[in-house]
């Protein structure tokens, strides 16, 4: 938002708002503006090019003798530049090639030693005298884009009315020693008032403790001339009463178009924006002093565009297949919930957003259609970015400007082109609002509240006097009663809801630097651990400590990589505004995540590694009862070994050796994945037969395990030695809870010894480890620490019917080292378990 101090002065006095307030100085200013409204980006002298630039009168022009283009002119400036060639009569000679220069024409001068302001920004051009075929030329005759304030170079500026020759340009165009500050926006997303110089104004003075008075004629209900000529009818349907909550219109005729005067071209320089005309510079510049973006139509444009004579236009949604051609030449298919008018026929503008070609105010419109309107924040801001339209009047609109200010701003710009356009009223004001009950019976918010309540919150002592004061310096209404207050919200402050929002005022116009520093009373009970935090902390230690690395994805994937997994796309939600093209879709899991994040370490020369990541996932098909998606919290990990290492084994059983690492050793069962079950969108990377369900011992279904499909493991160049899983955290951190702490090591070493035992092939592991596993536990001594664990499982070439398993088991006495003989005894009662439930022969 860039503002120009000399233009927030000029506009106090034109409307007799407030004293100067940039009296105390620009460096002190910015500090304030810093602390108390916002950050000052930049602080940029656009006075300073302007330096030397003299208004002239033209008072002889004749053509060139030898230059069927150039004029030969005499210009008076009173005798102020000095250090120039002059005649007898003390006039100065220009050499002008402007098809417009003629006697009796006020000009900008550009004297030999001045900086041609277009340039001041670039590589700066310095003017010199020149002979232009046997013509001097003192310097030059200064067209608008040559002065920096629009593109228009096909003559000089013609300046208005009768300045007196030799007059400073830059002082009497507001121009002199001006500052413009570049204030950042993103400070008063939640101020729409202060997208405006009267917004802006009445922050500065209220941060001074000044008293700031807005315009007469920015009120509510402010009087419009009655029709002045023959009436140009005009009907209105707000087909959209909820997004558009207040559309007034006005026609008038016989504007007469041209260039803007210079003081308006120089206003709108100012903050970087361009001269068009004069219609269109006046509703910029409207804009620019209250924030209430307009719009102007060619009422006979409209008219040719209507069924009929009836000139109509229609507040609602694009038709299906409808485009409209904008007014930057780009022709847009609207998005379906866009906010367009149109007339009874066809589209003519992207609602407070930008209009159309067909109905653009050109040099030959006369008769014209004033719009201003109230647009629906969020809508404006999805079509915005739908179709990449980021306008001065969105940058409004979807901050949330206030209805009541329609009006107010209405009756000032026809004013205005009434005295300088000479345009005419050809109609009554229409105002959907009328039909809002919330506009039509408006009566100002009012909030009550104590003055201790705003103290204690502070940490201040003020009177209920001076809350008084600071609140009604920017034109709350304030009512005191001892120490409560009835406080009365200004039409444009649509940001004031509740008394919170009445102590972050007075805090920040009294200022924050102010407060006092003494710290707070604070219960010195410490914070409550965040139990989710707590689960994910300890499971990244746990799997970090089994040599895993995390990694944070984006939620988003790409929609190709949710097919290679095997996933579907419908499935997911879709982002309308995605950040790339590779974020189109919310992920369904994480291990698609994790698995497109193999091959470039690969690639980059990790050979072997462990990938987890722990994350939330969604799914189009899980929405709560609010309509909302539903988050699940999952923590997924992946393995894997490039292939030149050859490494031999199952990468399923490493997966599952930091699966235990994370949960504990026998906590878990896994068994086969089950038909339906590899319908799931979590269970599709994986190989239905080299894959298993994972739950608690005698509780809930945690996740899946396993290795990949043949087709994800080409599609991603995964290496053949690949295995990961997934599991849902909030089961995850049950299981963690009953997991065993910490247990001391014993004082007396451990007995280790092997068992193998010969089953049939047929037999699954599971089984076989839980029958030992029991048999172990229950016959081993009380005061003794039990491990065991699987060292190998074999199956001959000769005996393809049988395998081989070993178990290792490590005891330990808790108060004498065991013997031989005791745990020979173990061993025997094991073997005999396995002999007896599932016929195992012990080798």
């Amino acid at each position: 938002m860039k503002i120009s101090l000399n233009s927030i002065r000029a506009m106090n006095q034109r409307y007799h708002c407030a004293d100067d307030v940039t009296a105390i100085g620009i460096d002190v200013l910015i500090n304030k503006i810093g602390a108390q409204l916002g950050a000052v980006e930049e602080v940029i002298e656009f006075g300073k090019k302007y330096q030397g630039i003299v208004i002239a009168k033209v008072v002889a022009c004749e053509k060139h003798p030898d230059a069927d283009k150039l004029s030969v002119c005499k210009i008076d400036d009173n005798g102020v530049v000095q250090d120039v060639e002059r005649d007898e009569q003390g006039y100065v000679q220009v050499v002008c090639g402007a098809p417009n220069v003629r006697e009796g024409l006020y000009v900008a001068w550009l004297s030999p030693g001045t900086v041609v302001p277009e340039t001041a920004d670039q590589e700066p051009f310095v003017l010199e005298a020149r002979d232009f075929r046997g013509q001097k030329s003192n310097g030059m005759l200064a067209s608008s884009r040559e002065l920096g304030l629009n593109d228009n170079h096909e003559g000089i500026l013609e300046i208005e009315g009768e300045p007196a020759p030799g007059s400073d340009f830059a002082e009497v165009f507001g121009l002199k020693d001006d500052v413009v500050l570049d204030i950042e926006n993103k400070m008063f997303t939640h101020r729409p008032d202060c997208f405006g110089f009267l917004g802006v104004s009445r922050e500065l003075a209220g941060i001074q403790d000044m008293s700031f008075h807005s315009p007469d004629w920015y009120v509510t209900n402010p009087p419009f001339p009655d029709i002045e000529t023959d009436e140009l009818p005009l009907s209105v349907t707000n087909e959209l009463p909820e997004l558009v909550p207040r559309f007034t219109a006005i026609t008038m005729r016989d504007v007469s178009i041209g260039h803007s005067p210079v003081w308006l071209q120089v206003e709108l320089a100012k903050v970087g924006q361009k001269s068009i005309n004069n219609i269109v510079d006046y509703t910029n510049f409207f804009m620019l002093e209250t924030a209430q973006p307009i719009h102007v139509y060619d009422y006979d444009k409209v008219k040719a565009l209507s069924n009929g004579d009836q000139v109509t236009l229609v507040v609602r949604h694009p038709k299906a297949g409808e485009k409209i051609k904008l007014l930057n030449g780009k022709t847009i298919e609207p998005r379906a919930q866009a906010m367009m008018v149109a007339t009874d026929q066809q589209l003519v503008c992207l609602g407070g957003a930008m209009g159309g070609t067909d109905t653009e105010v050109d040099e030959h419109t006369k008769n014209i259609i004033i719009e201003a309107a109230n647009w629906d924040m969020f809508n404006m801001r999805r079509t915005s970015m739908e179709h990449g339209i980021f306008t001065d009047a969105v940058t409004r609109f979807t901050k949330g400007q206030s209805p009541y200010q329609n009006l107010a701003v209405l009756a000032k710009i026809v004013n205005e082109i009434r005295q300088d356009a000479h345009g005419k009223v050809a109609s009554a004001v229409i105002d959907t609002g009328k039909d809002n009950p919330a506009i039509a019976s408006y009566r100002p918010k009012e909030i009550d509240i104590e003055t201790t309540f705003i103290n204690s919150r502070l940490g201040l002592d003020l009177e209920s006097a001076q809350i008084k004061r600071i609140l009604e310096n920017v034109e709350f209404a304030v009512k005191s009663e001892s120490h409560s207050l009835t406080i009365t919200v200004p039409f444009w402050r649509t940001d004031i809801e509740i008394v919170e929002d009445i102590v972050e005022e007075v805090g920040r116009l009294y200022g924050y630097d102010k407060l006092p520093l003494s710290l707070p009373k604070r219960d010195i009970q410490p914070t409550r651990k965040d139990p989710l935090l707590s689960l994910k902390a300890e499971a990244r230690a746990r799997l970090s400590k089994a040599g895993a690395n995390e990694i944070l994805t984006y939620s988003f994937v790409h929609g190709d990589l949710l097919n290679k997994v095997g996933q579907t796309p419908d499935n997911a939600f879709q982002i309308s505004n995605a950040l790339s093209p590779d974020l189109q879709y919310y992920r369904l899991s994480l291990m698609p995540s994790l698995l497109e994040k193999v091959h470039p370490n690969i690639k980059a020369g990790y050979n072997e590694f462990a990938l987890f990541e722990i994350g939330k996932t969604h799914s189009v098909s899980n929405i709560d009862e609010a309509g909302l998606p539903e988050e699940f919290e999952f923590t997924a990990l992946v393995v894997t070994a490039a292939d030149k290492l050859k490494k031999t084994g199952s990468a399923y059983y490493e997966a599952r050796a930091y699966l235990e690492a994370l949960v504990g050793h026998n906590q878990l069962v896994f068994r086969p994945l089950a038909g339906d079950v590899q319908d799931y969108p979590v269970a599709k990377p994986y190989a239905p037969h080299r894959s298993a369900l994972v739950s608690e011992k005698g509780g809930e279904f945690l996740g899946i395990i396993g290795e990949f499909r043949p087709s994800v493991t080409e599609a991603l160049k995964l290496p053949k030695y690949s295995a990961g899983f997934e599991v849902d955290t909030m089961v995850l951190g049950r299981i963690m809870r009953n997991t065993p702490g910490y247990i001391p090591l014993g004082r007396f070493p451990g007995v280790k010894q092997d068992i193998t035992l010969k089953v049939s092939a047929d037999t699954p592991y599971e089984t076989l480890e839980n029958c030992v596993s029991t048999a172990y536990r229950a016959n081993a001594l009380e005061d003794a620490r039990l491990h065991m664990e699987l060292v190998d499982i074999y199956q001959k070439a000769d005996e393809p019917t049988f395998k081989q398993v070993t178990f290792r088991f490590i005891t330990a006495g808790l108060d004498r080292t065991l013997t031989d003989k005791e745990i020979t005894k173990l061993l025997d009662a094991i073997a005999a378990a396995a002999k007896t439930e599932l016929k195992a022969e012990r080798i």
